[in-house]
């Protein structure tokens, strides 16, 4: 089980994460504590973030993203964990897709807590008044003021992260305004629900891949068997029809009667063309025909050789 609980400061996101802790015997991991222990061990990513730290610096988000990795590949995280403190902004969160997707892993859910910040401030006061009324010491973040910048600066940073994770379809919204056993059973609700819908995609993605080997094994099949079958069949038909003459035969029968055919087509029209050379000889001889003359013109001609 892989979470992040979103929340802005004060909405309980470190009381539901004890609860998670012990419930599933998942670790809580907090980014402060991390990069504390990477210091303390000597480790190198440690030490260059001591150093950067040192000098009042941020710890770059890759260098975050880093000591996370090493920790979540440490055995006492292999149930799962709650990332506490991080991501803050959009863009540590696409550097903790691209870390997670490297180790070939997924977030289960985002769980953000819902809350209303002029009651937080309310409850601030409220807690204030309590504990100085019991004769104890406010702690130094037990302070309105403190308390409104922290507001300001989640709303600026942290909160656009709601809508980035919407996106990628892992965002549940739980009312963090509740008590906190019900917001404790609303958060299992949404759990039960991830777990469902991952059993559900893990169920797909199997029937998808027996889907595409059975299609691949199909197309492997050898050419040769086919051929079998479609010759078994071009014989089963040809014996059905014993008197039918082969294919071969036919052909060299048409081209026979083509060729007698071409011939004595070829001897007549050799004939036809004589005949008409001939007519043609005997018409130029004889000439053309003269008509003969009017009736009137025969008379005169006749008195004239009288």
């Amino acid at each position: 089980m892989r979470l992040i609980l979103l929340g802005p400061p004060g909405a309980g996101k470190g009381t539901q994460a004890q609860r998670l802790v012990a419930k599933h015997g998942i670790l809580q991991l907090s980014t402060g504590d991390m990069l504390r222990a990477a210091v303390a061990a000597g480790a190198p990513i440690g030490l260059r973030a001591r150093d950067i730290m040192a000098r009042g610096e941020l710890v770059p988000d890759d260098m975050v993203v880093q000591i996370v990795a090493d920790r979540i590949q440490q055995p006492d995280a292999s149930k799962g964990f709650i990332l506490d403190g991080f991501p803050r902004t959009v863009p540590q969160a696409h550097a903790l897709d691209r870390m997670l997707a490297e180790k070939e892993m997924k977030l289960d859910a985002v769980i953000e807590l819902k809350v209303d910040e002029g009651i937080l401030l309310e409850r601030m006061n409220t807690r204030i008044d309590q504990m100085k009324a019991r004769g104890e010491t406010p702690r130094a973040d037990d302070d309105p003021e403190v308390l409104h910048r922290r507001l300001i600066a989640y709303r600026d940073q942290t909160a656009p992260l709601s809508g980035y994770f919407q996106l990628q379809g892992v965002l549940r919204s739980v009312d963090g305004m509740a008590a906190i056993e019900e917001v404790a059973e609303a958060i299992d609700e949404v759990l039960a629900g991830a777990a469902e819908a991952k059993i559900k995609a893990k169920a797909r993605t199997e029937a998808k891949t027996k889907t595409e080997a059975k299609t691949k094994t199909q197309a492997k099949a050898k050419p040769s068997a086919r051929k079998k079958v479609k010759a078994a069949g071009g014989r089963k038909a040809a014996a059905k029809a014993p008197g039918k003459p082969s294919s071969r035969k036919v052909k060299s029968v048409a081209s026979s009667a083509r060729g007698s055919t071409g011939k004595s087509a070829r001897k007549g029209a050799k004939k036809a063309a004589k005949k008409a050379k001939l007519a043609g000889k005997s018409a130029k001889k004889a000439g053309p025909r003269k008509k003969a003359p009017p009736k009137q013109y025969r008379r005169r001609r006749l008195t004239k050789h009288r």
